[in-house]
Formats: structure tokens, C-alpha cells, sequence
């Protein structure tokens, strides 16, 4: 039975509420992710309520002109299956317009998404498990703080990584509350950067963006050690999102006993400028992309 919802905008200090759906549904966000999020498009959040009490959640947040990306669709268990969420979602994607919009499918949705449009890229796989015993080099020597990095070096790297400028959420992400940013230069020039944050249950690292496998190796070091030094208390779990494709990445995971605990489909309606990759060890995040 169809039930009628009034859609509206999330306030920038209601996007928590998604936040909060989300950890219920088991996906660990991160303890700032709310607040940095908003930076993106503050339109871009959605909520559907039934008698003034919210039912669903859903995000579109436009980064330019030409790319969106969805997340948050989440509609309350006891309203399932009763329209809210496809009215919700409508109104989500009106709001993208002609733009091409990316998401990360959790397995049991990836079928309703390609009846809509939405075509496979790749898989990404989560991995987790102990914080691994970091010692020497490992521990971040000859890295530097994320934030000492001319932000534009952090911004070029980033573009070759992600299909849209993101400019104000970079900046966001880097000095949020707890979160750690190293990076690693030579001569000069940024050959990897990284930033762990603290989430409802261990801390999780993304991006994590090198140009090879032995700079990510020492970025991951450094943002373990990071971690560490920053928590109130010991620190037992980590979480990487790690792109398929990249299999100098998922050999990084499972080089550091890290196991595959969930997977999700990247997914887009249209083309996307070209990205690479073979640089990218660690999403961000499953919610933006």
C-alpha cells in the first residue's frame, strides 16, 4: 500500500540524521561526517516523513554541473515497501538533473539501480580488522602533516582520483575534529596523502591516494600510527574501502590481516571524466563518493 510522504530539503544541521540511520544499518560512518558532508551541497540531503516523522532518507549532492553522486537511501524497516522511498527517490534525482550520478550499491539494491539507469563500474570491497603492529619506518617517518601541503598539490591529486572538483569538502575532510592527514612528498612534489578518521566503531582511512604501491604502503603506516597517537584509548579495528580494480591495494589489505567484511557496486548513470585507479588505495566514502 502506497502511503503519501511530504519530501523535503534536510537543514544542514539535520543531516545527522541520515548519519545516524546509516550506523543503524551497520555502515561505521565517521564521528564528523555529517558536518563534512554538508560542505558539498547543502540542497543535496532529503528526508521523507509521515505525519511529521521522518520515514526515509536520501542524498544527491551535486559537486558541478556534470556529476552527483547518491547515497543514504534509507528507508525506515517499518515503511518498507510502501512508495516512500521511490517518491523520495524521484525527487532526489530531479534535483541531480541532466548530470551523471554515481553511488555505491549495496548488493542487495544492485539490481533495482541498473533497472534505473545506473550501469556497473567496479567493485569496491571493505576491509577490516586488528590495527596492525606498526614499528620503525612504518609509523610515518618521512611523512608530513597533510595540512603543511599547499592545498592546490592536495586538490590536482585529488581530481585525478575523483570525477568532480571537490574543493570545499578536501578542506573540510582535513581539519575535522579528530581526523589525521599525512602525506607524502619528494623533492617537492606529492607522491601520496591519506586521512584516517575516527567512526562509530574503530577508525577508517580514506582517501588514501599514492602514485604506487610502496608510497601507499608507508602512508598506510603513517595514518595506523596517526591514529593512535591521536585516540583517548587504544584503538583496535581499522577499515579500508579498497577499489578491485587496484590490486596493489587489495594486496595492501590483506598484507596487513585485513579481511572483506562488505562490498558495494559502483555504479553511474553516464560517463565520467576519467579517473585513475591504480592511485586510488582507499575510497572515502561509500555515502559521497
Amino acid at each position: 500500500m502506497s502511503r503519501t510522504a511530504k519530501i523535503r530539503p534536510l537543514q544542514p544541521d539535520e543531516i545527522s540524521l541520515a548519519v545516524d540511520w546509516a550506523a543503524a544499518e551497520g555502515w561505521n560512518p565517521g564521528l564528523a561526517d555529517a558536518g563534512c558532508f554538508g560542505t558539498v551541497d547543502p540542497q543535496g540531503f532529503w528526508v521523507a516523513e509521515v505525519d511529521g516523522v521522518p520515514a526515509a532518507t536520501l542524498s544527491v549532492v551535486n559537486y558541478d554541473d556534470r556529476f552527483a553522486f547518491l547515497g543514504f537511501y534509507i528507508v525506515r524497516p517499518d515503511l518498507r515497501g510502501q512508495g516512500i522511498g521511490w517518491a523520495l527517490w524521484q525527487a532526489g534525482m530531479a534535483h541531480a538533473g541532466t548530470r551523471t550520478v554515481g553511488l555505491d550499491g549495496v548488493l542487495a539494491q544492485q539490481t533495482n539501480y541498473a533497472r534505473v539507469g545506473f550501469t556497473f563500474a567496479y567493485r569496491n570491497i571493505r576491509y577490516s580488522g586488528p590495527l596492525p603492529p606498526m614499528a620503525g619506518a612504518d609509523t610515518g617517518e618521512g611523512t608530513v602533516d597533510l595540512a603543511a601541503v599547499p592545498f592546490e598539490q592536495i586538490a590536482a591529486s585529488d581530481a585525478a582520483i575523483f570525477p568532480a572538483p571537490r574543493a570545499a569538502f578536501l578542506k573540510a575532510w582535513i581539519s575535522a575534529p579528530g581526523h589525521v592527514g599525512r602525506a607524502l612528498v619528494s623533492e617537492g612534489r606529492l607522491v601520496g596523502w591519506g586521512v584516517v578518521r575516527p567512526a562509530r566503531s574503530g577508525w577508517k582511512i580514506g582517501p588514501l591516494v599514492a602514485q604506487d604501491e610502496r608510497a601507499a604502503e608507508r602512508l598506510f603506516g603513517a595514518l595506523c600510527a596517526g591514529a593512535q597517537r591521536e585516540a583517548s584509548s587504544s584503538i583496535d579495528t581499522v577499515v579500508l574501502d579498497v577499489p578491485e580494480p587496484n590490486a596493489a591495494a587489495v594486496a595492501l589489505a590483506r598484507r596487513h590481516g585485513l579481511t572483506p567484511v562488505f562490498e558495494t557496486a559502483r555504479m553511474y548513470t553516464g560517463p565520467i571524466r576519467a579517473v585513475d585507479l591504480g592511485r586510488l588505495y582507499g575510497v572515502t566514502s561509500f555515502e559521497l563518493g
